[in-house]
């Protein structure tokens, strides 16, 4: 009897199940429609469909991608759907995910230079081409991160790395009763990932300073300007500030260039947050959204969120990388090549050691759809927002609560005499009818103590067909709602 064969599957299994999958996905980007938005399912019901141990045998992958459609596809949001408007819409294009197909089959680990040459320099290229696209001078030096929250993590790090005489690095935090305390500050509409970095960095919530902002909910200068002061008469030491270009409830532009004159006279690192909003300026009618951010010290934008890039890929920028290397650089001994000097080792600037090779899909969705491309369908988005905004506008007891400066509308229904207790639990019944449909999804926030709703254009099939049936949805269910019928 012969021995098993051990090692990989044969390959005429990829030829075989690989070409299934194609046309699966193939198909599933043609009809979207077949699948429910948001997954109807009850928590824990894909587990219990599962067997609670692993396999003792090898099971066919026939059975296995079986499984996947009948057991898996059942509890997944689609949010690669035309039809998905909440939260900040993502979509993955077929560059992208072709280019995936190829980073699994390569997996690249992109430590170090020697680990794969083409990994780090075309990441060092592609990050070079996007700041051109983002219409960003010369003088940054990007990496390519997996989500907003850890290049926002780095950013921090690196402004307290800034200030060698705190000798953070080498002494850390704890128990140092000569450390000041130091402060951070953002908008009230800050992404949470900076309230998660201070906690990572030993900050603490505290120490997250929240700027008031005005009728627009941006943050205010002179209340920044104000905070900083105080908390230098304190005893605290303002360490940094991040400035928001398109705040995850509203989308809201913080006032950059007015802030960077703050942080530049106060030495407080300056770092902007444009996860959502910032890869607007691929369109040139929309590069004005990053006014000021050359005189900031760091920046990041997702192209997973708006760019077409399937998750995760985050691009985080900044004008000082010695600061960000000499802060997380470390080289044992068994990481050392002739070539240390010479080249970029992408692990010297962050925390991970393990790199993906993310720049692979990055560089073929902008080779496949070029700067023109990528800029007429961020325009078509903001363009459907703003059709979705009219709408709303122009019929009775809706209203717009916010300006729609990208691709997110910010609204609710607001039949007159209603109490906000009462606004709140209908525009909620109205919230939940939509999404109940299976498609559309939309999201909520609070602005100001009013619940609101957000409907977010950006994934690259939405068509004018889908907002205006998540329109039509939405007025049926007010009607529902309040009982009386949509004009």
């Amino acid at each position: 009897m012969s021995e098993p064969t051990l090692g990989d599957l044969p390959t005429s299994e990829l030829h075989e199940h690989g070409a299934r999958l194609l046309r699966w996905i193939g198909d599933y980007l043609d009809h979207p429609e077949r699948h429910a938005v948001v997954s109807p399912l009850t928590p824990g019901e894909v587990r219990r469909s599962l067997p609670a141990a692993p396999p003792a045998s090898a099971e066919p992958l026939e059975r296995i991608i079986e499984d996947f459609e009948r057991r898996i596809l059942p509890g997944i949001t689609h949010w690669n759907h035309p039809g998905f408007f909440a939260y900040f819409s993502i979509s993955s294009s077929i560059p992208g995910i072709l280019a995936e197909l190829l980073i699994a089959a390569l997996d690249v680990n992109a430590m170090l230079w020697k680990t794969s040459p083409a990994a780090t320099e075309l990441e060092q290229l592609t990050m070079d081409w996007l700041r051109q696209l983002l219409g960003l001078g010369d003088g940054w030096f990007g990496i390519i991160n997996d989500t907003a929250s850890i290049s926002t993590m780095l950013a921090l790090a690196a402004a307290r790395e800034a200030k060698p005489e705190l000798e953070i690095r080498a002494r850390g935090m704890a128990g140092r009763a000569d450390l000041p305390t130091l402060r951070v500050y953002c908008s009230e509409h800050a992404h949470s990932s900076v309230e998660k970095a201070a906690l990572t960095l030993g900050i603490g919530l505290d120490n997250v300073v929240k700027i008031p902002c005005d009728d627009e909910f941006r943050l205010r200068p002179d209340m920044l300007a104000r905070a900083i002061a105080d908390d230098g008469a304190a005893g605290y030491l303002p360490l940094a500030c991040v400035a928001t270009v398109g705040t995850t409830s509203v989308a809201s532009i913080d006032p950059v260039p007015a802030i960077a004159v703050i942080c530049r006279r106060e030495r407080v690192w300056l770092h902007v947050d444009g996860s959502y909003g910032g890869v607007a300026a691929v369109s040139p009618r929309l590069r004005h959204v990053l006014d000021g951010t050359e005189q900031a010290d760091s920046l990041v934008v997702n192209p997973h969120k708006w760019l077409f890039t399937p998750i995760d890929c985050s691009a985080f920028y900044t004008r000082h990388p010695e600061i960000l290397k000499r802060a997380f650089s470390l080289v044992p001994e068994y990481l050392v090549t002739r070539e240390q000097d010479d080249v970029v080792n992408l692990m010297d600037y962050g925390v991970q050691l393990g790199r993906r090779f993310r720049a692979l899909k990055l560089w073929m969705v902008i080779r496949a759809f070029g700067a023109d491309g990528l800029a007429a369908r961020l325009e078509q988005h903001c363009a459907l927002a703003r059709d979705f905004a009219g709408w709303v506008s122009a019929e009775r007891e809706w209203e717009t609560v916010a300006p729609v400066l990208f691709s997110l509308v910010c609204f609710r229904f607001a039949p007159a005499g209603a109490s906000e207790a009462d606004l709140e639990r209908i525009n909620s019944d109205i919230l939940q009818r939509v999404n109940a449909s299976g498609e559309v999804y939309l999201s909520h926030t609070k602005l100001d103590g009013r619940y609101v709703l957000r409907l977010a254009v950006g994934n690259i099939r939405t068509e004018e067909r889908h907002v205006a049936r998540a329109w039509a949805l939405l007025r049926d269910a007010a009607g529902e709602v309040s009982g009386s019928p949509p004009q």
